[in-house]
């Protein structure tokens, strides 16, 4: 096997046409068949995902194999042809709209589970009510999200075909808080240009009006900051204590 991929808690590696994605023991067995079950949910839409394999265990850890997708991120292609940007990033954003077309009602709700991080965020009592109450009076959708949509997520293949990977955070709800979250997500990579370029043409693209948008990006801040590293968290916390735009 081949490392193609490592993060602080995941190894991701190759064996021939498959990939393999390892977890640290930090993963629950519960944590690791909610992914593969999310997975095997979202490729019944039909959308160009790597096929589920299987769940087992390698060297005590727990695994997940997939398909592997011969190809390049669509972060890798963006800082290696600058001056393809917009055209990437238009692909980007008809993906997303592609995604968010298609329903899976098998998947969890994004308000309940924006709800139950909210409740485990270190904010203040008058933020967490403001957000909580914010969050109830936000239209309830059920279109599939991705919950980490961003160009390091999308594999795309020499024939240009792209898949997108990681669908651990998948939920049906709210596109406009999936977008919010990959607009947070560009800011997090301080791609701050690229991030406001990413949110006016979503929003143009898929009729939205920016302010609904920017309505989830406090919720989402502050639900994403629970797991992030320090940084990441006290950045998502200010950004939590922003109500209003």
């Amino acid at each position: 096997m081949v490392i193609i991929a490592e993060r602080p808690r995941k190894t991701v590696y190759r064996d021939g046409d498959r990939c393999i994605k390892t977890f640290d023991e930090s993963f629950s067995k519960a944590d690791i068949l909610n992914e593969a079950l999310n997975q095997a949910r979202v490729e019944e839409t039909g959308l160009n995902i790597p096929r589920l394999r299987g769940v087992t265990t390698i060297d005590g850890r727990w695994a997940i194999e997939y398909d592997f997708i011969e190809g390049k991120t669509l972060a890798q292609l963006m800082e290696e042809n600058p001056d393809k940007l917009d055209e990437y990033l238009n692909a980007f954003i008809d993906l997303q709209l592609k995604m968010h077309a298609e329903r899976c009602p098998s998947l969890g709700k994004l308000k309940d589970k924006m709800a139950r991080k909210l409740k485990e965020a270190d904010l203040d009592d008058t933020t967490r009510y403001d957000l909580e109450m914010r969050l109830n009076g936000l239209p309830t959708h059920a279109k599939l999200c991705h919950g980490d949509f961003n160009p390091s997520n999308i594999i795309v293949r020499p024939d240009g075909e792209m898949f997108i990977i990681d669908w651990s955070h998948a939920t049906q709800g709210n596109a406009s808080a999936d977008a919010a979250r990959t607009y947070l997500l560009f800011y997090l990579a301080e791609k701050f240009e690229l991030a406001e370029k990413y949110l006016d043409k979503f929003c143009l693209r898929s009729r939205t009006a920016k302010p609904y948008v920017q309505k989830w990006m406090p919720i989402v801040a502050a639900s994403q900051s629970v797991k992030g590293n320090p940084e990441e968290r006290e950045f998502l916390l200010s950004w939590a204590s922003v109500v209003e735009y």
